[in-house]
């Protein structure tokens, strides 16, 4: 009975120091470039992707169903969320997350997408009208991203090192195409989450 006293008693001591320490500490502001217009760019970004999928142009005579994500960049492992282990009467958490690592692989692989759209779409289209009309929202809405939401962010190996190359067949393009849309639907997806989670200052706190 008295060890089961002294642990309770030190669980209430251990979780009144965590409670006062967390209520001195002022909340977290968003970080630079993950509120405001540049949340709605992230937001818009896998709306348009949706839109692009979802039309026929894309997938125009393609039976396949086959997903071509960009293998440089870390992106996934870099914007894990951190971790908590439960010990007991108290929570911690662990620091392997890096902020500006995260951002720096979200940086890479939107630099990554917007060159290989932009560069489709100045090749052999078959459905031209409306292949611009479809992926041209999402080249701006890159370029709006790498350009305004990454103050002061250097980013070593740009992607002009592993472009995407495009051919002279239109069906080959546009099957690689739709390939590479799918990969990038779900980046978008993970870089959604990460925005989120980075935005919401937990891993600050």
């Amino acid at each position: 009975m008295a060890n089961i006293q002294l642990y309770v008693a030190s669980c209430v001591l251990l979780l009144s120091l965590s409670w006062r320490t967390s209520e001195a500490l002022p909340v977290p502001a968003p970080s630079p470039g993950t509120g405001g217009q540049c949340a709605d760019f992230y937001k818009m970004l896998l709306l348009n992707i949706s839109k692009a999928l979802d039309s026929i142009y894309l997938s125009d005579g393609i039976q396949s169903e086959k997903i071509e994500m960009r293998n440089t960049g870390e992106t996934v492992l870099a914007c894990a969320p951190t971790l908590t282990q439960n010990l007991g009467c108290v929570t911690q958490r662990n620091s392997s997350f890096s902020e500006s690592e995260c951002l720096k692989n979200i940086k890479k692989d939107l630099l990554y997408y917007h060159e290989a759209i932009a560069s489709y779409l100045t090749g052999p289209l078959k459905n031209g009208p409306e292949e611009i009309r479809l992926l041209s929202p999402i080249v701006e809405i890159t370029k709006n991203l790498t350009e305004n939401c990454f103050p002061q962010l250097d980013v070593e190996n740009l992607p002009s090192k592993d472009a995407k190359v495009w051919g002279n067949e239109s069906y080959n393009n546009r099957l690689e195409m739709n390939k590479m849309m799918k990969g990038f639907h779900i980046r978008a997806i993970t870089i959604n989450r990460a925005i989120g989670y980075i935005s919401s200052g937990d891993h600050r706190k």
